[in-house]
Parts: structure tokens; sequence; C-alpha cells
């Protein structure tokens, strides 16, 4: 078996490959851009089959190179960056290439390649984590703007918020777009003005957010509507759980969901004492939705709420038990997460000729 580990990067990818002795068969180095893509599969089949490829930033830059292997036939797994770092502090030879890089990508897929993530076609879930992000961005533009509106007119008008709108509703923005100031001073005009300008950017943002948000709902009720099926998720933070979970069967058990949610306890045991922390790590935007989940569930589950009650009893103060129910909703998202792929559906993608 061949191994090849590529170091993506913006501009430019590295490729080495190894056999099944660890030792090197050749290097290549290439462009990012589909005449790369082109010329180091072209090398590769000079070396012959069968291969894998292991791809540092799979689902970064490194994700056109992988989704075109992917579209060919080939088995491509996903290294973490913090892998490499760990595989390169322990080589024999100290030093930081993007050779090294490459080598050390492929002796840790030739080594643990059963452990590592497989890189799968993009699906529907794709386009939910794009539609996501970009709403995101928008209702923290939104926020923004509201915050520089709120300043503003707290130097017009210290009382506004006893006449004017909620500024987030139809009259409220329609009043700022209007908005006058009370005195005729030349700064206060200016300000007045500024007002106005912001308001039709914080209407503009905060369509776009609602905009983005009907498509997502649209698109996780096409295939993602069982997660629905849990306490706390609507259509909109389904299309969000799956933007973040897809695409593919990334996570083989709950453990490994909940371990990249940062909602495992880490186990710090020493001298026969077993203890555990608090887990800060993991992809901290899921983390976040199974705790507004958590919350949510917290006011309108009957089992979540006796869950809460038996734990508290047991001596656990109100937020730790609030992290334990996020472990349980989390292995229910991963279960409802499987009937989920069974209905996958594959984007086309071009292949480079």
């Amino acid at each position: 078996m061949i191994t090849i580990g590529v170091d993506a990067h913006k501009r430019m990818h590295v490729a080495l490959a190894v056999n099944d002795a660890g030792q090197e068969l050749g290097q290549w180095r290439g462009a990012n851009s589909a005449a790369g893509w082109r010329s180091v599969v072209q090398w590769a089949d000079e070396m012959g089959c069968p291969r894998q490829w292991a791809i540092e930033g799979a689902w970064h830059y490194g994700r056109g190179l992988a989704q075109q292997l992917v579209a060919a036939g080939e088995t491509v797994y996903e290294v973490s960056p913090r892998w490499t770092a760990l595989g390169r502090r322990s080589a024999r030879k100290p030093g930081k290439t993007d050779r090294l890089d490459a080598r050390v990508v492929a002796l840790l897929a030739r080594q643990e390649a059963s452990t590592l993530p497989l890189v799968v076609p993009e699906d529907e879930s794709s386009v939910l984590a794009l539609l996501t992000s970009e709403r995101e961005a928008a209702l923290g533009e939104a926020a923004r703007l509201g915050n520089q509106i709120h300043a503003l007119l707290m130097q017009l008008d210290p009382e506004y918020d006893g006449y004017l709108p909620n500024l987030r509703s139809k009259a409220g923005l329609d009043a700022l777009e209007s908005y006058a100031s009370p005195n005729g001073c030349l700064l206060q005009e200016q300000r007045a003005a500024a007002v106005r300008r912001l308001a039709k950017r914080f209407r503009l943002a905060l369509t776009q957010a609602k905009d983005l948000a009907g498509q997502i709902a649209a698109y996780a009720e096409a295939r993602f509507s069982p997660l629905t099926r849990l306490c706390g998720v609507n259509l909109l933070t389904a299309g969000m759980l799956a933007g973040i979970l897809g695409p593919g069967r990334r996570f083989s058990t709950d453990a490994e969901l909940a371990a990249y949610a940062g909602v495992a306890p880490l186990e710090t045991s020493s001298a026969g004492l077993t203890r555990h922390r608090l887990n800060r790590g993991g992809n901290r935007r899921l983390n976040a939705i199974l705790y507004r989940i958590a919350l949510t569930q917290a006011h309108y589950s009957p089992e979540a709420k006796a869950y809460l009650e038996r734990r508290v009893s047991e001596g656990k103060t109100r937020r730790e038990a609030i992290r334990a129910l996020k472990r349980f909703i989390a292995r229910a998202v991963w279960r409802l997460w499987q009937e989920c792929e069974t209905s996958s559906t594959r984007l086309p993608v071009e292949k480079v000729a």
C-alpha cells in the first residue's frame, strides 16, 4: 500500500509518498489549482496502486484536491494540523518544512488510517454549512451596526428608547431611516445623518439573515427533519447542526461527537484518584448549539427537568447538571444523525480531466 501525505497551503501543495515500511518513494510540489491537482494525480499514477491519501486541511486549503480525489474513487483521509505538529515534535529530525510535514502526514495515515476521518463527497450539509456561516456573519454585522446606532442615539437623545419602537422591528427601522436631529446644531445633524445611513445597512443585514434562515430551514426539512424530533431543535437548528456534522459519517460513535463538541469531561486521574474536569476545547459553535438545546429542554421537557432535579439532589450544581444534560443531548443528536445519513444526496463534482 502506498500512502501519500499532502501538506496543503493556500497557493501550493506538497505531497510525499511512503511504502508500508515507511520508506520515501517520491515527492511532489505544485500549485493549488486544477492544473496542480492533475499533476499530482499523474505523479501518483507513476508509482502504481493500491494507494491512499492523507491531506492536512482536507476541509480547508486542501478541500479542492480532496474532493477531486474522492470523485475519482481515491481513498482520502483528513489529518488535523494538531496531529501533524505532535508528529513533527516527536520526529528524530527536528525542524519544520513542507516536506517534513507531508512526511508526518503520510506516516500518520500509514499507521492509523483506520482511526482517521474519511473524506467523503460533499452533500446538502455542505450547502447548509455555507448558508449557516453566511447567516452568522450577517447577524454579527447586524449586532455591530445596532451597537453603533445605539451609541449615536445616546448622544442625540438618551431617552430615545421611550418613544422609538424596537430597532429591529419594521417600524423601528423605518423610524431610524427617517430620524431627524432634535436640535439644529451641525454636529447633531451629522450624527442623525449617520444614524440614517447605518439604518439602511442594518436593515439589509437583518433582511439577509432572515432570508438565509428561511433557506436553511427549507434545506433542513428536505433531509434533516429527523433531528427536529429532539426537544429544542427546530428546522433552523437542525440545519445548523447538519452544517457542522456533515458531510458523511464523520463520527462512528456518540462519544466521538461528544468529544468533538467539547461536552465530554476529560479524565484527570492520578495516584488512584479518579477525577474529571471540564473540557474547554472542541467545536465551540456546536457546543453553543447543544447548550441552547439544553436550556430549552430545561424549560419544556419533563424528562430533562426530572434529570436536572435528580442531579442537583445528588449534590451537583445547576451548571454541572446542565453540562451532564448536554452529554446526553449529544448522544441523542448522534442517533438521529444516523437516520439522516441514510438519505444522503451527494452534490455533483466536476472531475478534472
